[in-house]
């Protein structure tokens, strides 16, 4: 719709483009995506329409070329008076047109814009033969793009379905009878009837507490335990069956330490005038209260609050992790960090399919399903629901006789080809792997050899290949790790199987260690942290406190080299001495190279120490240990940044200390270092003062300011300009500026 937009409008001169849509949050959507495609300016005028009276007055202008506008603007108290004058040629897009846009307010745009051409877009047309269909009113279809073929072109995710029951039992039918017959004395059998009706309809419709507190305990178990969810990327809705069963949810979660990351986002807005006419306890006055006392900030409006909601569950998935709704949100709302819905409301058809669809954005590679979790037994409304839109009853041809050709994936069958996929794709991974297949080969292999300074980086590719492959068999084992009884696996196969998991998640743990890659955590880490502890690992690691999170280089400083290896490298004591130390060289060069730019003269020196220790013999027991006291010694100096001695003037002050060591080594066409270490010392001290005293606020990244800052350089140092923007770029790479 968009790109068809730019097109007319930069084709035809006299083109004019309206977009018509339902809903607010809709209408700011398009605005953005128009944007962000270049149809009109970052900072143009906003093309959006609010008021009725502007509209119709734009409508007759020559200007804007591009309007958005709810449908509601289109006034159908009047459908036979005469239309607005309009100016130009114009295209309708219509958005969401299976909805609203089909009743008197489509037929009044009709009537305002009859040489109008029309286009409507929709991803859930009305299709029900015994209901006015979509083609009915707009049309047929100019193109369609089916469910199932937005998954394999993978612009959307397949979707998988979970059914849990959460029975609700009368635990004395009598009692309740007792209480009908009390209280209805005196009606005649019709009233009697209306008032069992009624109770029958409360009954289904509203969720009992007990049952509502297991319903919440499952969420809140599966935001401990379901990938995404338990590692602050995934989001999640919860459809409730209506505005009171929403507020009584809400505070059941306020009960919760999971509380503080709800919102609730209902159409309801609390009238103090309105609700002084309600009893007590009636349930106007428990959503009033809700509302005022539990949801709503003092003088915040229901807008503000649910604008920040959404803000947060969309950009902070990590402080607004549930969003607790009743029918608002389940169309055209996009969060792409939402994974899972869970449905505690009886929806149909369109409504249905356009609700679960929430959970099928696309969002990294660690989100591989949208996932719906049903408390309504509506497996055979998902199903047909899903089976409808990939169903040739979308062919633009006639279309009839549809086969309802894609169902909902059964999740075992499902489960148990993706393990087997993810397997076979590790073991394709390591099949260049040399024997005895330890994992010193395996090392070897992904790592290459130590002495190469090239050489991680030169096997990095294949590193990251099996990092990501060795994700996706873990979360695949996960899927199904508690049900391989009932998908044929033996007890025998079932544990040669997890065997074979935990074996390529030690090595691909023992890789990154040994590249000293353990701190570049990619999105599934977190994931795979959760489903290796929970699934897989029979020992897990006793608590280390903040040593478990140092990198190898600084937890030999703090522990000392032989329990930085034992806790770090060889937890499993698998690694010989040639492993271990080549680990030991991969992570010094890593920590030369990340502060290089940081104080070049020093992290030259200790790469020159570095290529020493790696001459150094290390055939023998006695010749090992010697390596390892001289790589301490070296990871200890690197660290402490204990290079040689300085001034005792420039005690102190670190950012002085890198500048003296590195002024003698600058380039340079007319500046001269000072060859005495006193007046080197002073020429550091006066660069750094002026740094200090001068260099504006923010000023890294920021080109103008960065130019104030070289120019403040720039006469300390003989206005010399390499060498003043060799000095600059030291001092940028320094934290303390």
């Amino acid at each position: 719709m968009v790109m068809l937009a730019k097109w007319l409008l930069e084709h035809d001169p006299d083109a004019r483009v309206l977009v018509v849509t339902d809903r607010d949050e809709l209408d700011k959507q398009i605005e953005g995506v128009m944007k962000n495609a270049g149809v009109i300016g970052e900072k143009s005028p906003s093309p959006r329409v609010t008021k009725r009276a502007e509209f119709v007055a734009k409508l007759g202008d020559t200007l804007p070329r591009l309007i958005c506008a709810l449908i509601h603007k289109f006034d159908p108290a009047d459908l036979k008076g005469e239309p607005p004058p309009i100016h130009g040629r114009f295209y309708v897009f219509v958005d969401e047109c299976h909805r609203t846009q089909g009743g008197n307010m489509n037929t009044q745009m009709k009537r305002w814009l009859a040489h109008a051409i029309f286009i409507g877009f929709t991803e859930t047309p009305l299709l029900r033969k015994d209901k006015q269909m979509t083609r009915d009113v707009f049309g047929t279809y100019i193109h369609t793009y089916k469910f199932h073929e937005a998954v394999t072109d993978d612009v959307i995710l397949d979707l998988k379905y979970e059914a849990r029951d959460v029975p609700q039992r009368i635990s004395s039918r009598a009692a309740i009878d007792s209480w009908f017959e009390q209280k209805t004395k005196g009606l005649n059998n019709f009233q009697k009837a209306l008032i069992r009706s009624r109770w029958a309809t409360i009954e289904e419709l509203m969720s009992a507490q007990e049952r509502k507190q297991r319903i919440i305990a499952s969420v809140i178990e599966d935001f401990s335990l379901k990938p995404r969810l338990n590692n602050d990327r995934g989001t999640a809705i919860l459809v409730a069956a209506s505005i009171y069963d929403a507020c009584h949810y809400f505070r059941v979660f306020q009960n919760t330490n999971f509380g503080q990351h709800c919102g609730i986002i209902t159409s309801f807005e609390p009238n103090h005038n309105a609700i002084s006419r309600e009893p007590a306890n009636s349930n106007e006055r428990y959503k009033f209260d809700t509302y005022t006392q539990h949801v709503l900030g003092e003088g915040q409006t229901t807008k503000a609050y649910e604008d920040e909601a959404k803000r947060r569950f969309i950009e902070e998935p990590a402080n607004m992790k549930l969003l607790i709704v009743v029918s608002k949100l389940l169309t055209g709302f996009d969060a792409p960090s939402c994974t899972y819905i869970y449905l505690d409301n009886e929806l149909h058809d369109h409504n249905l399919f356009q609700a679960i669809c929430r959970t099928n954005r696309l969002d990294g590679a660690d989100k591989d399903y949208g996932y719906i979790v049903d408390f309504k037994e509506l497996f055979g409304d998902v199903q047909e629901a899903i089976a409808i839109y990939s169903s040739d009853e979308l062919d633009t041809d006639e279309g009839n006789g549809g086969d309802n050709n894609v169902k909902i994936k059964n999740w075992l069958e499902e489960g148990k080809k993706r393990l087997n996929e993810a397997l076979e794709a590790v073991r394709y991974h390591c099949e260049p792997v040399a024997p005895p297949l330890e994992v010193e080969q395996y090392l070897h292999y992904f790592c290459g050899d130590a002495a190469n300074p090239n050489a991680l980086k030169e096997t990095e590719q294949l590193r990251i290949t099996f990092y990501k492959a060795v994700a996706t068999l873990v979360r695949a084992f996960a899927d199904i790790a508690q049900h391989l009884d009932e998908e044929g696996y033996s007890d025998a196969e079932a544990a040669k199987l997890q065997e074979g998991v935990e074996f390529y998640s030690e090595i691909r743990s023992a890789i990154k260690k040994h590249s000293g890659e353990e701190l570049d955590i990619k999105p599934y880490e977190a994931d795979m942290r959760h489903l290796l502890n929970t699934y897989v690992q029979a020992d897990p690691a006793a608590d280390l406190g903040n040593l478990d999170s140092l990198p190898l280089t600084e937890l030999i400083v703090e522990t000392g080299i032989h329990d930085a290896i034992a806790r770090k490298l060889n937890e499993k004591g698998k690694l010989s001495r040639n492993a271990i130390a080549e680990a030991i060289i991969n992570n010094v060069r890593k920590t030369i190279i990340r502060g290089q730019l940081t104080d070049p003269r020093f992290y030259s020196e200790m790469s020159k120490l570095l290529n020493e220790l790696i001459q150094q013999n290390r055939a023998d027991a006695v010749a090992y240990e010697a390596f390892l006291k001289r790589a301490e010694d070296l990871v200890k100096t690197i660290i402490r940044k204990g290079s040689g001695s300085h001034p005792a003037l420039l005690d102190g002050n670190s950012g002085a200390i890198v500048l003296f060591n590195n002024l003698a080594d600058v380039p340079a066409t007319v500046f001269q270092c000072p060859t005495d270490e006193a007046e080197r010392a002073k020429l550091a001290l006066e660069l750094d003062r002026a740094m200090r005293e001068s260099a504006p606020a923010g000023w890294k990244g920021d080109p103008n300011r960065e130019i104030q800052v070289l120019n403040v350089l720039y006469p300390i140092l003989a206005r010399d300009r390499e060498a003043t923007q060799a000095v600059f770029d030291i001092i940028k790479n320094q934290p303390g500026y």
